[in-house]
């Protein structure tokens, strides 16, 4: 069952004064499945960014759709758009992005609290989510008292507990020492097992190894798409480095 459907894509952003126009993306047009696990990689300025700002109802595109099971986020009123996000999006930024003022709990548990949640029912949604990501014994704490990567489980756990229907990741690994990345990825994997769709950008090509999809973005359009098959991890971080290698060439060798 597909999940997400973008079809057409275009956005074109005038500079100061209205002097010209730059195209970040041109004519982007693919689809994800539900329960699937996609990478989004290019090199910088290729557009990807846009894109995942586009797919997170944060901008709009100049035109083209963006369907979330049906429904078409770029007609979304401006009044509704937060909602949306919270009742359908899960998010995970290099940045962590969490409140140093509330504890961790607290983080997690902002989205449910923006949606008017009881405190029972949050607590409940947390018991299952702390014990999977290794964070119990976190939850009194500051963001300022933990590492990196526990920052990290903290934030996909806020995503995780409003039960999205695609989760966002924008770079999850990029704040990360190595250890703390392979945990990441790990974690990754397995909620998408358990049947979590999630759409990540990165640029590293460890972490887009471990998606069941790659989708290579170069000038604003989608240049090419490496499915895992039945490759392992190791078999797919060869192929797309190739492939980003032949991206600069303006080839890619199946």
């Amino acid at each position: 069952m597909t999940m997400l459907e973008v079809n057409n894509l275009k956005k074109v952003y005038t500079t100061r004064f209205g002097l010209n126009n730059v195209t970040a993306l041109s004519n982007v047009t693919f689809s994800v499945e539900e329960g699937e696990y996609v990478a989004i990689m290019g090199e910088s300025g290729s557009g990807k960014t846009t894109l995942l700002n586009i797919l997170a109802s944060l901008d709009k595109p100049t035109s083209g759709s963006v369907h979330l099971q049906g429904n078409n986020i770029v007609k979304i009123k401006e009044k509704d758009i937060s909602a949306f996000r919270r009742e359908n999006l899960g998010f995970v930024f290099q940045d962590f992005n969490l409140l140093d003022t509330f504890n961790l709990k607290d983080n997690i548990f902002l989205p449910l609290v923006l949606s008017g949640k009881k405190y029972r029912e949050m607590e409940e949604r947390l018991k299952g989510i702390a014990d999977k990501l290794k964070i119990r014994d976190l939850l009194e704490k500051y963001p300022y008292e933990v590492s990196g990567g526990q920052k990290q489980r903290v934030a996909i756990a806020r995503a995780l507990i409003s039960h999205p229907r695609l989760i966002l990741a924008d770079e999850p690994t990029g704040a990360l020492d190595s250890r703390s990345a392979d945990q990441l990825l790990e974690l990754f994997k397995t909620i998408n097992q358990e049947g979590q769709t999630i759409l990540m950008v990165t640029h590293s090509v460890k972490a887009a190894s471990t998606a069941s999809r790659v989708l290579f973005i170069k000038d604003g359009e989608v240049f090419h798409q490496l499915y895992r098959g039945n490759h392992s991890d190791e078999e797919m971080f060869e192929t797309i480095s190739l492939t980003l290698t032949n991206m600069l060439k303006g080839e890619v060798y199946e």
